[in-house]
């Protein structure tokens, strides 16, 4: 019997991802931007890759649905911490962003415990959240490699970035919250 199938590959490919996040984090506090930055890249891909197989094939699992997600915060809020770390996130920013995911991991955590199993559902402007973070981190470092864009560019994103996780998090509690009363009530 084998322990691996074709259909097991999008929670391999998730998997390197996460371990993708310890020589990113070293990059980056080594300041060795530009491959850094290459290594965010592949991990943007495999995240596309593994997403496009497990609809593709229909290879989606209720463990890939909680690794995609782990993966793609545990690399921001790494990512932030050590842009912030060498100075160039500001500590009010990085604590607002993994304050968001906080919250929403403890409301998963007790809506599972105290109400039923939790199917992660990505809002809207929850995905907004994730392009505008992406997007800020990419400037961020793009900045340090190629002395491009300018500031300003980075502070409006960094604006953005703060504005769609007060949003995005208040619309998660609201969102669960009243999934909860309904499910109480029912």
């Amino acid at each position: 019997m084998t322990l691996f199938r074709a259909r097991h590959l999008p929670n391999a490919i998730c998997v390197l991802r996460i371990l993708l996040v310890i020589p990113i984090v070293t990059l980056l506090l080594e300041q060795r931007y530009l491959a850094a930055l290459l290594l965010i890249g592949l991990a943007g891909l495999s995240d596309g890759l593994d997403g496009f197989l497990a609809r593709r094939f229909n290879w989606s699992s209720r463990i890939g649905g909680l690794l995609d997600p782990l993966a793609d915060k545990l690399l921001f809020i790494s990512v932030f911490a050590a842009l912030c770390w060498v100075g160039h996130v500001p500590a009010w920013l990085f604590l607002v962003v993994v304050g968001r995911d906080l919250t929403i991991v403890c409301g998963a955590l007790a809506y599972e415990y105290r109400i039923g199993r939790v199917e992660p559902q990505p809002s809207v402007v929850g995905k907004l959240n994730t392009v505008a973070a992406l997007l800020y981190l990419l400037l961020v470092i793009s900045a340090q490699v190629f002395s491009w864009p300018p500031p300003e560019a980075v502070l409006t994103s960094g604006a953005l970035v703060f504005v769609v996780s007060i949003v995005s998090g208040l619309d998660y509690v609201l969102t669960w919250s009243r999934h909860a009363r309904v499910a109480r009530g029912a």
